[in-house]
């Protein structure tokens, strides 16, 4: 190649690299450009390597102006690059911006669980009464379980068939607990007497889910232990439980009924909150159970070191969803489980 011919090329790529740089459009485009204008196979590029063939003063003067044609080319490539990546950053700014002359979009509220505000309500009620809360572990041992609790060994609900035990290999006595009354004989092997306390947590039994039944619900038991107490404690305690969370027309009724760590027993029922007591489908005739309560049996007592002569003392146990279900009018223990956020949502403004 000549050395007039290779000066003309330059000033040609020159002026057609500006031309593309200035043309382009984007980031893309511009990378087209500069491969166009400086690449591999470009005119420059040819220039560059006809260098070798050029007497030594042609190769400095036409060297010399590659340098100079390379120079401008970046500075006009590099400038145009930097106009394009404001123009970008421009863009992703006002696709991020926000018009504040919008209205503001609510986030969706959620909810406490209708069994954790439910528990929450009956606990409030007995810690205003005096009561403190008490909590202990769901693998009991059989003592904590049934025998502290005066429930002999041939009780049905040692059974296998009633209760899930544990396989842990040299413990053939562990189980999921079946009811937290095993809290009461922990806090009274703890601390004597004056005892105030509520237990809630989770229970295990053998049970088919159904509409009433599950194999892991909820339980609040309640113990109180001192001098002097009477079963009119436990009748004045209920009561004022009931109209607490129910209402203050709340009627409650007690009827005999027997469970083993406890003498005499009672079945406490509430007035249903459909019929308000006269009958319905709902409760049949008019009345609710509620809990399972009485005086706690001399022999629990005696199981965990208390002087049943000088000590007495009552207890009490509820289902949490079968509270539930009364104080919200469910009628189905499974809505609780299934997770349905159309359900749950209903609870938003219950807490």
């Amino acid at each position: 190649m000549e050395p007039a011919e290779a000066l003309r090329i330059l000033d040609e790529e020159l002026e057609n690299g500006r031309a593309l740089a200035a043309a382009a459009a984007d980031l893309a485009a511009l990378d087209r450009a500069q491969t166009a204008a400086l690449g591999r196979k470009s005119r420059y590029s040819q220039v560059q390597k006809s260098l070798g063939g050029l007497a030594p003063d042609d190769r400095r003067s036409v060297g010399k102006r590659a340098n100079e044609v390379r120079e401008e080319l970046d500075a006009a490539l590099d400038a145009r690059r930097a106009e394009l990546q404001a123009v970008a950053e421009s863009g992703l700014l006002a696709a991020d911006r926000v018009d504040v002359s919008l209205p503001g979009r609510r986030r969706p509220l959620g909810s406490l669980h209708p069994l954790t505000i439910t528990e929450y309500a009956i606990v409030d009620v007995f810690t205003r009464m005096g009561f403190r809360v008490a909590e202990g572990p769901e693998i009991e041992t059989d003592w904590y379980n049934f025998t502290a609790l005066n429930i002999p060994p041939d009780h049905p609900a040692r059974s296998m068939k009633d209760s899930l035990f544990v396989d842990v290999e040299g413990h053939p006595d562990l189980l999921l607990r079946t009811e937290t009354s095993a809290v009461q004989i922990h806090t009274m092997e703890e601390q004597q007497p004056p005892v105030y306390i509520v237990s809630p947590g989770r229970v295990y039994r053998r049970e088919t889910l159904d509409a009433t039944h599950s194999a892991v619900f909820h339980q609040i038991e309640g113990l109180a232990v001192d001098e002097g107490i009477t079963f009119a404690d436990l009748k004045g305690t209920l009561e004022a439980f009931a109209k607490a969370l129910f209402g203050p027309d709340q009627r409650v009724r007690f009827s005999p009924s027997y469970f083993p760590f406890v003498e005499p027993g009672a079945q406490v029922d509430v007035s249903c909150f459909k019929c308000a007591g006269t009958g319905c489908r709902t409760c049949g005739n008019g009345w609710i159970e509620m809990l399972g309560a009485g005086m706690v049996h001399p022999a629990v007592l005696e199981n965990v070191g208390y002087d049943p002569e000088r000590y007495t003392g009552f207890a009490f146990g509820m289902g949490l969803e079968r509270v539930a279900m009364i104080r919200y009018g469910i009628p189905d223990i499974r809505l609780f489980f299934e997770g349905d956020v159309r359900f749950l949502e209903q609870f938003v403004s219950a807490g």
